[in-house]
């Protein structure tokens, strides 16, 4: 991977492919892996940029507590490094907030927007504190209370499972900890989605437990033009569990389709 210093750490990254520049933001707690499976399918239409975002995989991370907008200002400045103007921009799951955020604060440099497994709410109380929890959890007893708790719900395919448990278990917990702070305190985003002028593209698989598909529903309800595309059968992780699906739903960027 390259790695590039940014606000006081490495952000490492991988670039593949050729065509129109598209960002794979992953959720939380992975990092760039989980898109295996798609680039292969995607490099031949698009300049495909994979980081690992701060405290995930190869990239370091700062001590201090961040926002979705810091995570989003990481994503800018890897496109100012490659000379990147505008590209689109797709996030899994916490990813997705952070596709959001880059929306928020650069619409100009914003081609499209991708949401896969995510949602526009902002956390509610109850979920707010459960974080909170597990970052303390997880300052005290390490990151494989993280992977024993997740695995099981993020697919129904044993082989998902076990390759995302040990992506688990090998992120650092710095990392995992500062990101359950910003998901805590991210912003409903509601607003950006509804006002958004760029293709949008959502996919969701329909049992999804840990964000149910009807957030993905609910998107496409404030967003009636976004290419909306839900997987039967399919749980959080479905750039793993079908990745020939989410590919050609993505190829809809390249297509410049309209509305549904």
């Amino acid at each position: 991977m390259q790695k590039i210093k940014i606000s006081g750490f490495d952000l490492a990254f991988e670039r593949r492919g050729q065509g129109l520049p598209l960002v794979l933001i992953h959720g939380y707690p992975f990092d760039h892996t989980i898109w295996e499976k798609v680039t292969p399918l995607l490099e031949k239409d698009f300049d495909l940029i994979l980081p690992d975002m701060r405290g995930f995989g190869q990239s370091g991370t700062v001590v201090k507590t961040y926002t979705m907008a810091d995570l989003a200002s990481d994503i800018a400045r890897l496109l100012d490094h490659l000379k990147v103007e505008e590209a689109f921009v797709t996030g899994h799951s916490m990813g997705g907030y952070e596709a959001l955020a880059f929306a928020r604060a650069y619409p100009q440099r914003l081609a499209g927007l991708g949401m896969i497994s995510s949602q526009i709410l902002a956390d509610p109380p109850d979920r707010k504190e459960s974080r909170y929890k597990t970052a303390a959890e997880v300052a005290e007893k390490g990151v494989d209370l993280v992977a024993d708790a997740m695995a099981s719900k993020l697919s129904g395919d044993q082989n998902v499972q076990s390759f995302v448990h040990d992506l688990m278990g090998r992120q650092k917990a710095v990392g995992i900890i500062g990101a359950l702070k910003a998901m805590a305190e991210r912003p409903d985003s509601t607003d950006i989605l509804a006002a958004i002028k760029v293709p949008v593209v959502i996919i969701h698989g329909d049992a999804d437990a840990l964000i149910p598909v009807e957030r993905g529903r609910e998107m496409k309800k404030i967003a009636p033009g976004a290419h909306y595309v839900e997987l039967p059968g399919l749980g959080h992780m479905p750039m793993m569990e079908n990745a020939q699906l989410v590919a050609e739903t993505l190829k809809f960027f390249v297509k410049g389709g309209g509305a549904d």
